[in-house]
């Protein structure tokens, strides 16, 4: 991030003292906070503990992206700006999906649902509420650039510790998330167990699933790169470098194919944007790390390269085309919008691994152009925020957040994504942090800057 006040920063209370309280003073409590604590939640709790007596909505994490969904609309009537006012894009983005989403919910109400599809659909419908209170509140209430710094860091930090948990769960073969218990929580089911596949062993860290996993991991890595490279000291450099370097390592000690291909994402969206001494260093780096793996874990390393070898006859992808005639068939029934938000539920059907089919099914075509137009809008308005940058540091960030949503369009297409809720919080984050960047490389942007002492009852003053 930028070391330096951006030009749009200045305050008022920098040219008249005791006049302004200044957005730049560390607040109590604010969005960067709340989404900190989010993630802490979201990533240290193992996924398996909510709240007794809820859905699997009632994970601690998700509850307060419930509590921040609320909090950005109430804000919106009234006059105390507690998030940026001034257009945002991502606003009407997540206005259709949410229409979409209800349209279709009506539409299976009205089929009659079994007790699973409506439990499904219930459940849906409370985490687009949850999906929509992470990624506004991310576009629209991440103040200035020191405060997405710090989501940042503390995103990085946690992603670390998830992967470091993994790698002891791979070396190991012992689950150090038995110790984070937390008190008042209970597991709605077991957590993972170690699966064998080749010649390693698969496995989830606090996640529900080892795909989910290395998605995690996958989406926090372009992050941990770009701080890498611009820490603004060696010790901070050094730190996120090996951040980088565990959270690639957690993605392949999930033996996943998707890990695999989020993997590959990341250096196609980043290699654009590094000049050629950091390809080379970036090359050599990767280099020593499948070295050090095949000495670790030969066996790894042999499974790996072997995971996308004879699709033909490799039931990883023949079970999913067998499937594929069952899908044309629901979808020919209704086309339109579907059997139903949330409804395609198992054990009622087959499992898919295929989020698009799985919307195609239940939301229909408006359903899949509505969420598709989530990832379009997000990827725009960072391409929009890279065009415009001034610094290569803040370029950088943009290629970073743009890769997290080619992840998402096609780690969709290998494993219903959605359902996983670790995945699918994360991707709300990704997705306003796109938001983020346009709005803080907007060249006339509106922002809320400084607001007059509460004693003075005055509004708060606006500058654009």
């Amino acid at each position: 991030m930028p070391s330096t006040l951006q030009p749009l920063d200045l305050e008022p209370s920098l040219v008249g003292a005791r006049t302004y309280v200044t957005r730049r003073r560390a607040p109590r409590i604010d969005a960067a906070v709340l989404l900190c604590i989010m993630l802490v939640l979201l990533l240290i709790v193992p996924a398996n503990l909510i709240v007794p007596g809820l859905p699997d909505v009632g994970r601690p994490a998700l509850i307060v992206c419930l509590l921040m969904f609320a909090w950005w609309v109430l804000v919106r009537f009234t006059s105390h700006h507690l998030v940026m006012m001034g257009p945002q894009p991502l606003r009407w983005a997540f206005l259709a999906f949410t229409v979409a989403m209800l349209i279709s919910y009506a539409v299976g109400q009205l089929r009659g649902l079994t007790s699973g599809e409506a439990s499904g659909a219930d459940n849906f419908m409370l985490f687009t509420a949850v999906f929509a209170g992470a990624a506004l509140m991310c576009a629209d209430g991440i103040s200035n650039w020191h405060r997405l710094q710090l989501v940042l860091h503390v995103m990085v930090i946690l992603g670390t510790v998830v992967a470091f948990i993994g790698l002891v769960q791979y070396v190991a073969a012992y689950d150090l998330t038995k110790f984070l218990n937390v008190p008042g929580l209970v597991a709605k089911k077991a957590a993972p167990h170690f699966e064998i596949r080749g010649d390693g062993i698969r496995v989830a860290s606090t996640t529900t699933h080892y795909i989910e996993l290395s998605t995690v991991l996958g989406t926090i890595l372009p992050f941990a790169i770009h701080l890498a490279i611009f820490a603004k000291d060696r010790k901070q450099k050094i730190m996120y470098a090996i951040s980088a370097v565990l959270l690639a390592a957690g993605i392949q000690a999930t033996i996943s194919r998707t890990g695999i291909l989020a993997l590959v994402i990341v250096i196609l969206c980043l290699v654009p944007v590094w000049g050629w001494r950091l390809r080379y260093n970036m090359l050599v780096l990767g280099a020593g790390l499948m070295a050090a793996l095949a000495v670790v874990s030969p066996g790894m390393v042999k499974t790996l390269t072997t995971l996308f070898d004879d699709p033909a006859n490799n039931p990883a992808f023949t079970v999913r085309q067998e499937r594929y005639p069952l899908v044309w068939h629901y979808f020919g029934e209704r086309p339109w919008l579907g059997r139903g938000t949330g409804t395609y539920v198992n054990p009622q059907y087959q499992i898919l691994d295929n989020e698009w089919l799985e919307f195609l099914i239940s939301n229909g075509i408006l359903g899949v152009v509505a969420l598709a137009a989530l990832h379009i809008t997000a990827i725009s308005l960072a391409w929009m925020a890279l065009r415009r940058a001034k610094t290569p540091e803040v370029r950088h960030l943009c290629a970073a957040a743009i890769s997290t949503q080619f992840i998402g369009i096609v780690v969709a297409g290998t494993y219903d994504s959605l359902a996983f809720l670790s995945y699918a919080t994360m991707l709300a984050v990704s997705i306003g942090l796109c938001g983020t960047l346009w709005r803080l490389t907007h060249p006339t942007r509106v922002v809320r800057t400084s607001t007059t002492r509460w004693f003075m009852g005055a509004e708060p003053t606006l500058w654009r």
